[in-house]
């Protein structure tokens, strides 16, 4: 590889907070990014799954660290910013993944699946936006990255609170941009299709339901988590210098079907 490319898509001497990254999504974008150089802390509610992910990580040559805290409570969240900078330094890539996906039928929607979704899913990033994004105008670099859905735009498979919170994702991540981006921080949503994880494990269960999905992509399949690895290392870079603002679909042509 030319030393222009890969310059251009290297995160060394990043470091990166993570949340969302005991596992799926979260966890692949935390070892693509690591793998490209950066210091990623991952952040999660289990401190066994974090400190088995991290091990796993440092073993492949990946500088990694962990927080444990519960996203649901600003608090925590909170501490989970002041921590990491207090002992990891300037945080240059937030990743926003951590996700509450409690989807009964709305009828069934109580005010405490409502309010806990919406702390998880845009409380949280709201607040370690707040808390990291103006250092990261100050130093005049800076990536965040949250994940959004097909939801954000489109209601399906009882999208309840969740669709109003992947919504409110994506607005979110249009305002940071127009607060940082001047002064050098990309802010960008990811939107991925259909993808097993363990949080999509209930839906995938569904007799049917991950073929009919899969049927309609362009690519004939559902998302795997490696798929996510290029979008993070590409936006968490300088290779995405004057995208912002945007919320990318990686979902197999789902979105356009």
């Amino acid at each position: 590889m030319h030393p222009t490319v890969e310059h251009l898509f290297s995160c060394a001497g990043r470091t990166a907070l993570i949340t969302g990254s005991s596992s799926g999504i979260g966890l692949s974008m935390a070892e693509a990014i690591g793998r490209a150089g950066a210091r990623v802390v991952l952040v999660a509610r289990t401190a066994d799954r974090l400190r088995e992910n991290t091990e796993r990580l440092r073993a492949d040559g990946v500088r990694a660290d962990w927080i444990a805290a519960d996203l649901a409570n600003r608090r925590e969240v909170t501490g989970v910013a002041e921590r990491a900078q207090a002992e990891f330094g300037p945080i240059d890539i937030l990743v926003h993944s951590a996700g509450l996906n409690l989807r009964p039928p709305m009828h069934e929607l109580t005010l405490d699946e409502y309010d806990r979704t919406m702390a998880v899913n845009v409380d949280a990033a709201f607040v370690l936006g707040q808390a990291l994004g103006p250092a990261m105008a100050e130093r005049g670099w800076g990536r965040i990255i949250n994940i959004a859905s097909q939801q954000s735009v489109r209601a399906f498979g009882n999208s309840g609170a969740y669709g109003v919170s992947k919504a409110a994702v994506t607005g979110l991540t249009r305002s940071q941009s127009e607060a940082w981006s001047p002064r050098g921080v990309g802010c960008n949503a990811v939107a991925p299709g259909f993808v097993r994880t363990p949080l999509t494990e209930p839906a995938f269960a569904i007799p049917g339901r991950a073929e009919a999905l899969a049927a309609r992509t362009h690519m004939g399949r559902n998302g795997e988590l490696p798929d996510f690895a290029g979008v993070a290392v590409w936006l968490a870079s300088d290779a995405s210098a004057y995208v912002t603002g945007q919320t990318i679909a990686v979902d197999g042509g789902f979105s356009v079907a």
